[in-house]
């Protein structure tokens, strides 16, 4: 790539003039020039807009709106344009207002005259729309695979840990036994919404916005399903007016990505707290901790806690485009310029923090014995004991207070678990309380008898795991 401090000096050049140029006796002071340009952000955009310009440029020949022989010129010298920055041969110029007048300007530096009618039936603001489309769609892709193989990485550890007992919290108070595997499964299901999260706003964008001209369409007889066709949109968009002004997608896709950021940032504060001295239910790889420059001990779960305060930039990025459209007039407005700067931020913070959290959640070492320790005491079998209860007729609100004054005998008694106290004590609290109620109040008796979807039990999380893993052979792109 060019130096991009290349300076933004007024250019003579006819072929590399703003597009706009033609009205101005005086050309814009170079400060306003690097003030205003865009072509920093918009480069990575550049074999889009060469894309949409091949199909603009072959509907213009096709409608004798140009000729054939200047269309197959024009098409030719891109998709050269295009073989020349893909290998490295095409340097980016920045002086360059944006990247569709680099694309253009090289376009007729190449052939010359011809070069100058691919603009024609187009404006800059329909071009740009169509090129964010083109561009989501080709890089979202990219970015659903990382989250299904966060979900295989995840579903991995969760089938070899459905037998690993880990407490359940609410309120970070011990609620009750559950699994590890169960655990991990409710982060995949997460990142499973994150996915079809991500496909439905990718279905939104499948229309194309060229042809909507500047906002109110064109004079010429353009085609505009035939560039739809071309570049494989399902349709076109309805309202030119609307088109130009549309930034909905770069607000949903944002949204989305802050969702699925809000999800990997609950997950890193989990490790954070099962990576301490007091819970110790995981340890991570020291490829993916450091230490402190000062306590020679330590061994800091640093990644998670990057990912985790990462979260801001990307609820920053979203509320940049929410407030960039707040009582915006219609149509486009230059304000519209700054949508692609959060919505590659927030694309570019994700993808980084899905690839890290996956090697990471990958490399860690899980303390099944801790995880085992953490179900004992708190009480955390109460349910099962009041639904022991309703097994023998007792309605629950009637069990659920047994099951209360039975915890309250243990506490009396200085106990930390309903099972230490002995049937007789139990059956103060309840004649229908017999021997068989220790059947119910281990921690694997507890987990293994929710059966029910979605339930903890090693048949359940079983179930789970396969879902999970038809989810990702079936949607992997």
């Amino acid at each position: 790539m060019a130096n991009k401090n290349t300076s933004h000096a007024a250019i003579t050049d006819d072929n590399h003039k703003a597009l706009w140029s033609g009205r101005f006796l005086e050309g814009p002071d170079a400060a306003a020039v690097e003030f205003e340009t865009s072509i920093h952000v918009d480069e990575r955009m550049a074999l889009d807009d060469i894309h949409g310009s091949i199909a603009h440029a072959t509907m213009l020949g096709d409608q004798g709106i140009i000729s054939q022989k200047e269309s197959k010129q024009i098409v030719t010298a891109l998709k050269g344009i295009e073989k020349d920055l893909t290998r490295g041969s095409l340097q980016i110029d920045y002086s360059a207002e944006d990247i569709h007048s680099f694309i253009e300007a090289t376009l007729t530096d190449r052939i010359g005259e011809a070069g100058k009618k691919l603009h024609t039936g187009r404006s800059r603001n329909d071009q740009i729309a169509l090129d964010e489309r083109l561009y989501l769609r080709r890089v979202i892709p990219n970015l659903q695979n990382q989250i299904i193989t966060l979900v295989e990485a995840l579903t991995a550890i969760s089938e070899k840990h459905r037998h690993s007992l880990l407490t359940g919290y609410t309120h970070m108070q011990h609620a009750q036994p559950g699994t590890l595997s169960q655990h991990l499964n409710a982060w995949s299901f997460m990142l499973v919404r994150d996915w079809n999260r991500i496909e439905d706003a990718l279905s939104r964008i499948n229309k194309s916005p060229l042809g909507s001209g500047a906002l109110q369409g064109s004079t010429l007889p353009l085609d505009r399903k035939k560039v739809a066709d071309l570049l494989g949109f399902e349709g076109v968009t309805e309202n030119s007016l609307d088109t130009v002004s549309d930034r909905d997608y770069c607000i949903e896709f944002t949204s989305a990505f802050s969702i699925l950021q809000s999800h990997l940032s609950r997950m890193c504060e989990e490790l954070v707290l099962w990576s301490t001295t007091e819970f110790a239910f995981v340890e991570m790889s020291e490829k993916w901790s450091t230490g402190s420059s000062i306590m020679p001990q330590k061994k800091n779960p640093d990644f998670a806690e990057l990912i985790r305060g990462r979260t801001g930039k990307v609820y920053g990025d979203l509320i940049n485009l929410l407030t960039m459209v707040k009582g915006l007039p219609l149509a486009y407005d230059r304000d519209l310029q700054e949508d692609k700067e959060p919505l590659f931020d927030a694309l570019d913070t994700v993808t980084a923090n899905l690839t890290v959290f996956t090697a990471m959640i990958s490399s860690a070492r899980w303390n099944k014995e801790k995880m085992a320790e953490s179900c004992e005491g708190g009480f955390a079998n109460a349910t099962d004991l009041a639904e022991y209860l309703v097994r023998k007729g007792m309605p629950f609100r009637t069990a659920h207070g047994v099951a209360a004054k039975a915890v309250r005998l243990a506490l009396d008694a200085g106990l930390t678990k309903i099972e230490d106290l002995c049937v007789e004590e139990l059956e103060q609290c309840s004649p229908l309380i017999k021997d068989d109620v220790f059947d119910y109040l281990s921690p694997e008796s507890c987990v293994e008898n929710r059966k029910t979807t979605g339930a903890p039990s090693s048949e359940s999380t079983l179930e789970q795991i396969k879902i999970l893993k038809k989810f990702c052979s079936k949607n992997r792109k």
